[in-house]
């Protein structure tokens, strides 16, 4: 249930120039309302927002549809491929060893996987030849953290899915290829550094790492429906994805390239960089967990200072990107989002959670205004409570 709260109205949707009729509720439905005209102008299939604090779920919302063929509208419960989400929860896995003093941000990731001794810095990528050169450093836990490892994004064993060999296997072929840059000298967002992230968890702790992030945080926040492996129940709440069609003039159902099909493969396995689904309930749930210091109803997750090295910038000062772990920073708010449009943003002045679930595999039309009238909406009715 929606809470009954007293709504500002708001009128963003005149500058869309469309028109629309949303059905009467009883609940107030001011985000629904907003996106509404998208919907109907066919640049967005279907969403859930949620608004959340530190304590509680403020609102959550549903609009237009999972399945537009099979007219199945969305629902607040519907699962999400959330990709690059994931990246934040696997450095908050990590950060658990950390907590533990199992590991270190300043230790080399070659201490943990010796597959990394000895790897090389290519001279100059732009420049044909393989002139190689050491490395100023090993590089570190935290560069592979805050992408700023000089790792590739992938490795072309990771074709044509992200998901089809171990993880063991995937990390040794990042070890394979040279370093693309010194380490600390760029930023590169890489999915091999955060992959690299989850092989560090299934090394120190004994165990997978799908099994650690389900005992040691995805339990222990209720994240019922996070997962890499959807069943069947799940994959039925699971919205579909859409993109534009060729001409741009309608949505079309689509897939998710990166991943294997049927998701429920047993033979799939976990990306810690992107594979997770979830919902917005769940990961409200790890947003909320974060912005309490590491707690969630009364359980400590992680130590206050584990969740502000993940939450406060990491990259060097020199460099342009302000990224923490596993976190995109941005001056008091905190996030990330993922490949097909899902976004969770954590505002600490204001103490607001935001979570926009989507499945769009790129933008139509207006549709890309969609995030950013939700989050209008969210501040003007929620974020300035007493």
């Amino acid at each position: 249930m929606r809470p009954h709260l007293i709504i500002r109205p708001l009128f963003l949707v005149a500058a869309l120039g469309v028109n629309f009729i949303h059905a009467a509720s009883t609940e107030p439905q001011v985000v629904a309302t907003m996106l509404q005209p998208l919907v109907d102008h066919h640049a967005l299939a279907g969403a859930v927002t949620l608004v959340a604090d530190k304590e509680r779920i403020l609102d959550i919302e549903s609009v237009g549809f999972a399945d537009i063929a099979g007219h199945q509208a969305m629902k607040d419960d519907a699962l999400f491929w959330i990709a690059s989400m994931s990246k934040a929860m696997t450095a908050a896995g990590l950060m658990i060893l950390v907590d533990e003093g199992k590991v270190a941000l300043g230790d080399p990731v070659e201490k943990y996987l010796p597959e990394f001794v000895s790897q090389m810095v290519m001279a100059d990528p732009a420049a044909a030849g393989d002139a190689m050169v050491k490395p100023v450093h090993p590089i570190t836990i935290r560069n592979i953290l805050c992408h700023t490892s000089g790792m590739a994004f992938s490795s072309p064993l990771e074709n044509p899915t992200l998901d089809i060999h171990s993880l063991a296997d995937r990390v040794k072929s990042y070890a394979k290829m040279p370093l693309q840059f010194q380490p600390d000298s760029r930023y590169q967002y890489a999915n091999s550094g955060i992959n690299t992230a989850g092989r560090i968890i299934e090394v120190i702790s004994g165990t997978s790492y799908e099994e650690f992030m389900q005992k040691r945080l995805f339990d222990l926040l209720a994240m019922n429906d996070t997962t890499f492996l959807p069943d069947a129940a799940q994959i039925a709440r699971l919205a579909k994805s859409y993109k534009a069609n060729a001409g741009g003039t309608d949505l079309e159902e689509t897939t998710v390239g990166q991943l294997k099909y049927p998701l429920n493969d047993r033979s799939r396995q976990p990306m810690p960089a992107g594979g997770l689904f979830s919902t917005a309930t769940d990961t409200a749930r790890f947003c909320q967990m974060l912005i309490n210091g590491g707690s969630y109803q009364g359980r400590r997750i992680l130590s206050e200072a584990a969740v502000k090295q993940m939450t406060s910038r990491q990259t060097p000062a020199a460099l342009p990107q302000s990224y923490g772990l596993g976190l995109s920073i941005d001056g008091d708010s905190y996030g990330h989002g993922g490949a097909f449009s899902t976004n969770m943003n954590v505002d600490t002045k204001r103490g607001l959670i935001t979570i926009f679930m989507v499945q769009n595999a790129g933008w139509r039309d207006e549709g890309q205004q969609a995030l950013p009238i939700f989050s209008k909406a969210a501040i003007e009715n929620f974020g300035h409570r007493p």
